[in-house]
């Protein structure tokens, strides 16, 4: 795909001023009139834009067909384009010198313009909500000094791109924070134990370091771990669960421990069945007990539950498919393996087939 330089790209389209809203709602300027006429033009949901950024709309400057011909060269449909306005209609606020540097630095991170696109068809925030781009590129610096890789920041832009409109300042300060954490549970690779914590939880780096150190004291305290426990746990399954609010984390678990008393199971069952699967910590209180409610209902037995974690990571919706789908393929799910009710789909559609391969056979 063509890439074009910003002087090019908007030589021939002009950057628009339209005077402030008038108090008398009833004689709106005729410059207002034309920028509302273009985002009607274009497909904008004005009242979403309106709605989500009012100042937008006062504003004496705005850049729509500079931001319309600029994603357009990038690939983006009119469609896409009209919805990052409807929703972030900031976007186009910024300049096409800075939309284009800004481009350019992502592109050092992501392959091709058209997975940029698709990222602010996701998250238009992630990429206008900041028009920094040294911070950026100071950003991106930062983290592949800290030992990231390219992949890595990659996942990063994609999954968590608040992490590069962060301050500079701000993922300095948690890195040192999880590397100081590295070095007083007595480990020695404060890098790969960083990079580790990012991979899992690439959110984690967008959180206060407050957040994450009271949920450390937290699991460490609850689980009665020691250092090296600890250390396993953080920069192992429970990286994911680090950034959880310390409320929500204490209510959840609280709820757990609850339930699952009220079913007979013992503290050291609860223990375990949580430090094994640390994500039903995510579960709130409603859907853990429904979960939990359905699955019995199904004839799975708690001990059976406590045992295999992982299926509630599953929707209701997909375990009550699956549940169906297994019985009339002839599978008793009160005394077989139910780990297959979490797997992935690939895995299990290749298992139900067997299923039925080996029932049909059968029957004749």
């Amino acid at each position: 795909m063509i890439r074009f330089s910003a002087e090019i790209l908007f030589k021939s389209v002009s950057f628009r001023l339209f005077s402030m809203k008038c108090d008398n709602a009833d004689s709106e300027p005729l410059d207002n009139e034309e920028l509302l006429n273009n985002l009607l033009t274009m497909g904008v949901d004005v009242d979403m834009a309106k709605k989500r950024q009012p100042g937008v709309f006062n504003r004496r400057g705005t850049n729509e067909q500079n931001l319309k011909t600029f994603l357009l060269s990038k690939g983006a449909s009119k469609e896409v384009i009209a919805s990052i306005i409807s929703r972030y209609p900031r976007a186009m606020t910024r300049t096409p010198e800075s939309l284009s540097n800004r481009w350019d630095l992502w592109r050092r991170i992501v392959t091709s313009d058209l997975e940029i696109v698709a990222i602010l068809e996701r998250s238009p925030e992630s990429f206008f909500r900041s028009s920094n781009n040294l911070n950026l590129e100071k950003n991106i610096e930062f983290l592949y000094s800290v030992g990231l890789t390219h992949k890595c920041l990659c996942r990063l832009l994609t999954s968590a791109p608040r992490t590069f409109s962060n301050s500079l300042e701000l993922n300095k300060q948690m890195v040192e924070f999880l590397r100081e954490v590295c070095l007083s549970l007595g480990h020695n690779d404060p890098t790969g134990f960083v990079r580790k914590i990012i991979l899992k939880n690439p959110f984690i780096l967008i959180q206060s370091t407050k957040r994450v150190k009271t949920n450390i004291e937290f699991l460490q305290s609850a689980f009665n771990l020691n250092n090296e426990q600890l250390l396993v746990l953080i920069h192992g399954p429970g990286a994911k669960i680090l950034d959880l609010s310390n409320d929500c984390m204490r209510r959840n678990y609280t709820n757990i421990k609850e339930r699952l008393f009220s079913l007979g199971c013992t503290a050291e069952e609860i223990r375990k069945f949580v430090l094994s699967c640390p994500y039903v910590i995510f579960l709130g209180e409603k859907k853990f007990s429904d979960k939990i409610d359905w699955l019995i209902e199904e004839k799975i037995s708690i001990s059976q539950i406590i045992e295999n974690p992982r299926i509630l990571d599953s929707s209701i919706s997909t375990l009550k498919s699956r549940i169906k789908e297994l019985v009339n393929a002839g599978y008793n799910l009160s005394t077989s393996n139910i780990s297959l009710l979490s797997w992935s789909q690939k895995r299990y559609n290749a298992k139900l087939k067997k299923l039925n391969t080996g029932q049909n056979v059968l029957g004749n």
